[in-house]
Formats: C-alpha cells, structure tokens, sequence
C-alpha cells in the first residue's frame, strides 16, 4: 500500500486490537493456572492467621478489566477545585484528568489510571495484585479531595455509566443518554493554539461555559460534558468553584477499559447524586471521612502516610469541603 495517515491509523488499529484478543487469551490461561494454586495459598494465608473474612476481601478487591473499544486519540485535563479543608481555610483542589475517545465510546477518568494501563499494556501485564507506590498515593489523595467519577459516554450503546466510590461501597450507573441543550455564542478565544467557539448550558443544577474547537472533530469533553459540534478544551462553572482547561491532545491508539468489579453496586444516577450530598456534604465529613461508617473493622484496607487505602479509594485522615459537579 502507498502510505497514508488512514491507512497507517488503521494498520495500528488492527495490530492493537489482535494483541488485546492475544493478551485476552493469555490471562485466561494464566487464571486457569492460578486456579489450582489458589487452595494451596488459601492454606498459606490461614497458616500465617489471616482470618476468612480478610481472605474473601482480597479476592474481592481483585480487578478485571475488558477491553470494550480504541481509542484514537487522548486528552489530558487539569481540573480544578476551588474549596475549605477541615479547617475552612481556602485551598483549590488539583488533579489531572484523562478522556479518551474511541470509534463508539469515550471514557473520562484519572490521569493516573491511564498512565497505569500503558505501563501494564507495555510489559504485557496480566492481572494480579499490584503494591502502590510513594507517588501513586499522592495522587489517589489529589484525587479524593476532587470527587471526580469515572464517566463511560455511550457505552452500552445508547447510555452513559459512572462509577463512583461512597465507601464502603462503590456504586455504579446507567442512564439514557440525554442530550444536553446547549447555547451557542459568537464568542471566541484561544486555548493551546486551538481557536475555539464559546457555548453555554445548565446541567444537574449548575451553569457552565465551554470553549470548543471544531478543528478537532469530536463532540466529546472532561466529565459529562459533550454534544458540541467540536472537541471541549475548557469549561468552567458559572460560580467559580469547578474547572476544566486542556493541557494535553494526542494521537494514542490504546484499549478503552470498563473495570467489572464484584463490589459494585448498581444504583440510579438521582440516588446516587442524593447519596454524594448526604455522604460527602455533611458537616462532620472534612474532620473525619469516614463517619457515616459504623463498623471499621469490615474494612480490610491497606494504610499509608496519613490515610487509607479501600478499594483503590484513599482515605485521608482528614478531607476538603464537599463542593458537587451535580447539585441535583
């Protein structure tokens, strides 16, 4: 073939999608290894007096990831957080946020997972437990002083699923997408070297402006957003609390993964924004996260410098003032 950009978009397409089918393939031979030895170290664990209980929990918390679509190109957000700590002195909450796009969905979530995917992707890596490093556990705290879901657009076909921790669970939903009613203005600005067009909404009871680029043809943005005629670089809410601005676009062919987790819990998107405000924007919350649990002892986290880490999820000691994406 004469070599074009589709035509090489295509070829690693193709190469990627038959190493996820290979790799697929290899973790289930190496579960059906890991089968026969799963008894023999059930017995090492109760040898060394780990109870039942704590045994289940650490199966329990082993991931499995599928991969659900590719990605063709990735865009690196930094989100801002403008709110108290425990304190109520001001502080502004960071955190680097990953969407990526696909041919049918797109998937808005932490930097820090993304960047994790491609180091297992690269040494061929096929599940098991993994210890946390230095750095891993500041950004898992950045991360829970941001509240930031994980957000799967048009994944099953037609939906959009979160995920999202309210320890000791983590819940999960699926909704009808709804398209959002957007305000377009004549207004224009540039962000990155992108010339970019300005539109408005409201959604779940806050008002946002975005700055989209239609150079990059994609109706996708950070979170929730989407539905522009455009790429969304930034978006900024209407009190001054929330914010989006774009740091990074490139072209990454790289697997789209939707997490099944066995902890999960299915719940609806309105009881689950109910359960974030009761939960998270209680009072006693910034001084002690984890108040609204009554048996700490079912929790069989791992502890770290000032904090926890359950489910993947840090615990700080103590957390930052609860400021929603969703008011309602």
């Amino acid at each position: 073939w004469t070599h074009c950009p589709v035509q090489g978009d295509l070829q690693d397409i193709t190469v990627i999608t038959i190493q996820i089918v290979l790799r697929k393939m290899m973790r289930q031979l190496f579960l059906i290894m890991c089968a026969g030895m799963c008894l023999q170290m059930q017995a090492q664990y109760v040898a060394v007096g780990l109870s039942n209980d704590a045994i289940a929990a650490m199966h329990a918390a082993k991931i499995h990831q599928d991969s659900i679509d590719v990605s063709s190109l990735v865009v690196e957000y930094d989100y801002e957080c403008r709110t108290q700590d425990a304190d109520n002195q001001s502080v502004t909450d960071r955190m680097k946020l990953c969407l990526q796009i696909g041919q049918h969905c797109t998937r808005s979530f932490p930097y820090r997972k993304f960047h994790k995917d491609q180091e297992r992707d690269s040494r061929d890596y096929m599940g098991g437990y993994e210890f946390t490093s230095d750095e891993d556990q500041v950004l898992l705290k950045m991360e829970s002083y941001c509240f930031m879901p994980e957000v799967w657009t048009n994944y099953p076909d037609g939906q959009t699923t979160v995920r999202d921790a309210v320890l000791p669970s983590i819940f999960e939903t699926q909704e009808e997408r709804k398209p959002i009613n957007w305000t377009l203005s004549e207004d224009t600005m540039t962000i990155g070297g992108y010339l970019c067009k300005t539109a408005s909404c409201e959604l779940h009871g806050r008002q946002w402006t975005v700055h989209y680029c239609e150079d990059i043809p994609t109706s996708a943005g950070p979170w929730k957003l989407c539905g522009l005629p455009g790429l969304i670089l930034e978006a900024s809410d209407h009190s001054g609390i929330h914010r989006f601005i774009l740091s990074n676009v490139q072209h990454i062919v790289s697997p789209i993964f939707m997490e099944h987790n066995a902890i999960t819990s299915k719940t609806s998107e309105a009881k689950l924004i109910k359960k974030r405000i009761k939960i998270f924007g209680n009072k006693h919350y910034p001084k002690n996260p984890l108040y609204h649990i009554t048996d700490l002892q079912s929790m069989d986290g791992v502890y770290c410098d000032k904090g926890k880490i359950e489910n993947g999820v840090f615990v700080s000691d103590t957390a930052h003032v609860y400021q929603p994406l969703e008011l309602k």
